[in-house]
C-alpha cells in the first residue's frame, strides 16, 4: 500500500471507535448507574443509524459493481467484511455489559428487568392480563406464504417470527412461518407490579409467552424475536424530481422498501427459522448479527430516565442564566450596546428564542430571514415566525428539507409557516443548507440596523440542553452586511458577493482554512511562534489533513479536540510528530466547532457550522464566523483551552485510530465540563454581587 494511502484512518472504523468510547462511558463503574444505561442506550442508537446510512451507502457501491478503494485503501466489500467484523465485536462488549454489570446492579438498586422466565405469579397473572386487554386486540400474525412476496417489515420495527408445525405436507417440509409485527406505538417495555421493585418486562417477551393465543389449535415449535435495518442512503434527484417536496416524500416512501442491510435476532433462534429469513430477506452472513437475548437497547434510554432513582444520575444541572445579558430586557437593545456570546448548555438557551420572539412583536422589526435545519417538535422559535408574518413583518425561512431523518418534520413545518405567510425557500438545489443563522432588520433612528445571530448547533432548545454550542450575537455593520449578502445568495439567484468578514461553503471556507494553516507554516519557517487549536466533531477531508501534516512536518504545534471521526493519524514519526488529538464523551455532547489560528500573536478564534470533512466543504452550505470581540473572543479561548485541558473524559487518538484513556493522577484533575459550569456559576454570583451593590432609588407608590 502507498504512503498516500498509509496517512489517512478509515472513516467507517473510526465512527466505530467513537461509538466504541461511548460505551466506554456504559461500561466505566465510577459514572452513575442510569447514566450508564443510557451511554449504553445511545451505543444503540447509534449503531442503527452507521447501519442505515454508512453500511448502506457501502451496499449500494457493492450492489453497483464498484470496486475503486477509499482512502485508506480498501475496496466496499473489503470495508463491509471489516465493519462486521468491529461491530460483532462492540455487540459482544454491549451485551456483556447489559447483562453482567448494568442488570445486577439495576435490580439491586431496585430496578427489576424480567427478561428470562422467572417472574411471580402477581406478575404472570398481569402478563396475561395485559396481553388480552392490551396486545391480542392490536396484534396481526402474517402468514408467511412461500410462493407469494415476503410481506413488507418496517425498518426497525420489532417482530415476532412463529415458526409452526405444518401436517398438511407429509414428507415435505413439515412446518410453516408467520411474522407478528410489533406496533411502533406500544411501550417497549411493561411496568409490572413489584412489592419492592420498579419491575419491567419487554412487550417482546410478553408475547412470546401468550403467543399460543394468537395460534390457537396449532402446535408451535419456536419463536424468536427480530428486527431488520433497511437501507436509508439514498437523496433525491433534484435534476428529475418535480420539487424538491414531492421528491422529499419519494424518498421517504422509498426508505420502507429499502434493501435490507442488517438482521438481528435473538442467538437462540434455530438454523433452520435463521435460514429460512436469510434466503426471504436476501442478506448475507456478515449482515446477520446473533443477539443475546433482548434487541434494541436504545429503548433503555426510557428507563435510564425513570423518576425516583435520582442518586442514580448525574447531579440536576440546569443551564445558568448568562451573566452577559438579561433575559427580562430587550434582547437587540443588549446587542446594541456589545456583542454577546454565549456557551451553551451552561448558559441558558432562552435569550435566542427571546431574540426572535422580541422581534416578532417588535413593530419597528422590517424583516426576520433565518435558516431551520433541525427543530424541535413544539418549536418556539416557529411560534415566533408565524407570529412575526401574521403581524405584517417579512419573514424569509430556510427550511432544509434534506436534514436526515428530520424531513418528515421539516416537510410539516414547512407547510405550516407558508400558511402562515411565510416566504419558505427549500434550501439550495443539490446542496444542504446548514449555516446557523438569523438576520433581524430592524428600523431605528440612526437607520436600518442589522442584527445577527450565528451559532455552531441548531435552533433547537430541546438540544441546546444537551449539546455543547456556542451563539454569537452582534449587529456590528460587517457582520450584517455579510448576513444579507449570504441570505441573498440562497433566497434568489445571486452569485455570493465578496464577504468582509464571513466565509462560506461551498466556496472558500475550505481556502479560508488552509491559508490560514499554510499562513503558521510560513511564521514557523521563518523563525515565529505557530500554533493552531481547533474543536469540531469529525476530520476527513483529505486536502486540510495534508496540510495539517505539512504544518506538523514545519514545526508547527497543532492541537486537536475531535468528538468522532478522525482520519488523521496523529503523533506519527515524520508524518504528524506536532499534533495531537483529544476526544471528549462526557454528559453532554459535544458539537461546537471552535478554530484557532496564532496568526503572528494576532490570535484568529472562529466559530462554525462546518466540520472538515468534505460533505461540508463541498455539499453543503455553511459559516465560518470569525470572533473578534475582546470579550467574547477571551470567552471563547478559555472554553478552547478548557476542552484541550480535560484529562477525564478526554480520550487521546492513536496513530492507528485507536484511542487510549487518559492516566487516572491523583490530582490535578480536570473535566472540562464540571469546570466550564463552575466558572459559570462564579461569573454569575460576582454578576449579582455587583447588582446588589448598586443602590437604586426606590420610585415613590404608584409611579409608573
Amino acid at each position: 500500500m502507498s504512503l498516500e494511502k498509509m496517512e489517512l484512518i478509515n472513516r467507517e472504523l473510526s465512527w466505530l471507535e467513537f461509538n466504541q468510547r461511548v460505551l466506554d462511558e456504559a461500561i466505566d463503574s465510577r459514572v452513575p448507574l442510569l447514566e450508564r444505561l443510557k451511554f449504553l442506550a445511545i451505543t444503540s442508537s447509534n449503531l442503527d443509524e452507521f447501519f442505515m446510512v454508512r453500511v448502506g451507502g457501502l451496499s449500494i457501491l457493492l450492489k453497483e459493481g464498484v470496486t475503486t478503494t477509499d482512502p485508506r485503501g480498501m475496496t466496499p466489500l473489503k470495508q463491509l467484511e471489516t465493519i462486521s467484523s468491529r461491530v460483532r465485536r462492540m455487540v459482544t462488549a454491549q451485551y456483556n455489559c447489559f447483562h453482567r454489570s448494568l442488570i445486577p446492579q439495576l435490580n439491586r438498586a431496585g430496578i427489576e428487568l424480567l427478561i428470562g422466565d422467572t417472574c411471580t405469579t402477581e406478575q404472570e397473572n398481569y402478563a396475561k392480563q395485559y396481553f388480552n386487554d392490551e396486545l391480542l386486540p392490536v396484534l396481526s400474525p402474517m402468514a408467511i406464504d412461500e410462493a407469494e412476496p415476503f410481506p413488507l417489515l418496517r425498518n426497525m420495527g420489532l417482530n415476532l417470527a412463529v415458526r409452526l408445525k405444518d401436517t398438511t405436507k407429509p414428507g415435505g417440509k413439515n412446518w410453516k412461518c408467520a411474522i407478528v409485527p410489533i406496533p411502533p406505538n406500544l411501550d417497549r417495555l411493561v411496568r409490572m407490579p413489584s412489592p419492592t421493585h420498579a419491575s419491567f418486562m419487554p412487550i417482546g417477551r410478553i408475547i412470546q409467552r401468550h403467543i399460543n393465543q394468537l395460534f390457537y389449535g396449532e402446535e408451535i415449535l419456536e419463536t424468536s424475536v427480530f428486527r431488520i435495518t433497511r437501507n436509508a442512503d439514498m437523496r433525491v434527484r433534484e435534476d428529475l424530481a418535480p420539487d424538491l417536496m414531492s421528491g422529499m416524500e419519494a424518498i421517504l416512501l422509498q426508505r420502507k422498501f429499502s434493501q435490507c442491510v442488517r438482521l438481528e435476532i435473538d442467538r437462540r433462534a434455530t438454523p433452520v427459522l435463521l435460514a429460512f429469513l436469510k434466503s426471504t430477506l436476501k442478506i448475507p452472513d456478515r449482515s446477520i448479527y446473533k443477539i443475546n437475548g433482548f434487541l434494541d437497547l436504545a429503548c433503555m434510554m426510557r428507563l435510564a430516565s425513570i423518576d425516583g432513582f435520582d442518586e442514580h444520575k448525574y447531579e440536576t444541572r440546569e443551564p445558568l442564566p448568562s451573566p452577559d445579558l438579561d433575559v427580562k430586557l430587550d434582547i437587540m437593545d443588549q446587542i446594541a450596546k456589545r456583542d454577546i456570546l454565549l456557551c451553551h448548555p451552561y448558559e441558558a438557551y432562552d435569550p435566542v428564542i427571546k431574540l426572535v420572539e422580541d422581534a416578532a412583536r417588535d413593530p419597528q422589526v422590517l424583516a426576520i430571514k433565518q435558516i431551520l435545519y433541525r427543530t424541535s417538535r413544539n418549536s418556539p422559535i416557529i411560534r415566533a415566525l408565524k407570529h412575526a408574518a401574521e403581524q405584517g413583518k417579512y419573514v424569509t425561512v430556510v427550511v432544509e428539507l434534506k436534514a436526515r431523518f428530520d424531513e418528515a418534520r421539516n416537510i410539516e413545518w414547512a407547510k405550516e409557516l407558508e400558511y402562515a405567510g411565510v416566504q419558505v425557500i427549500y434550501g439550495v438545489k443539490n446542496l444542504k443548507t446548514h449555516a446557523k443563522l438569523c438576520l433581524i432588520v430592524r428600523r431605528e433612528p440612526q437607520g436600518v440596523v442589522r442584527y445577527v445571530h450565528f451559532g455552531t448547533g441548531n435552533y433547537n432548545e430541546k438540544t441546546a440542553r444537551l449539546y455543547s454550542d456556542i451563539s454569537y450575537m452582534t449587529c456590528k455593520d460587517e457582520y450584517g452586511f455579510d448576513a444579507s449578502s449570504f441570505m441573498n445568495a440562497i433566497t434568489g439567484y445571486s452569485q455570493p458577493r465578496p464577504l468582509l468578514k464571513l466565509a462560506s461553503a461551498p466556496f472558500d471556507l475550505r481556502d479560508r482554512i488552509l491559508d490560514l494553516i499554510e499562513g503558521e507554516i510560513e511564521r514557523k519557517k521563518q523563525g515565529q511562534k505557530a500554533h493552531i487549536m481547533a474543536k469540531m466533531n469529525a476530520l476527513v477531508d483529505p486536502a486540510i489533513i495534508r496540510a495539517l501534516y505539512r504544518a506538523s512536518h514545519a514545526g508547527v504545534k497543532i492541537q486537536l479536540n475531535v468528538r468522532g471521526i478522525c482520519c488523521l493519524r496523529p503523533g506519527v514519526k515524520g508524518l504528524s510528530t506536532n499534533i495531537t488529538v483529544t476526544s471528549i464523551v462526557d454528559r453532554y455532547l459535544e458539537h461546537s466547532r471552535i478554530f484557532y489560528f496564532l496568526h503572528g500573536g494576532e490570535k484568529n478564534l472562529f466559530i462554525a457550522s462546518a466540520d472538515w470533512m468534505p460533505r461540508n466543504l463541498d455539499r453543503r452550505v455553511e459559516l465560518l464566523i470569525p470572533v473578534e470581540d475582546p470579550d467574547c473572543h477571551a470567552k471563547l479561548l478559555n472554553l478552547l483551552y478548557a476542552c484541550l485541558r480535560d484529562n477525564v473524559k478526554s480520550r487521546r487518538i492513536l496513530g492507528d485510530g485507536t484511542f487510549q484513556k487518559p492516566p487516572r493522577l491523583r490530582s490535578n484533575l480536570f473535566r472540562c465540563q464540571d469546570r466550564l459550569y463552575l466558572q459559570l456559576k462564579d461569573a454569575l454570583e460576582k454578576a449579582n454581587q455587583l447588582k446588589r451593590s448598586e443602590l437604586e432609588p426606590q420610585k415613590p407608590f404608584g409611579d409608573t
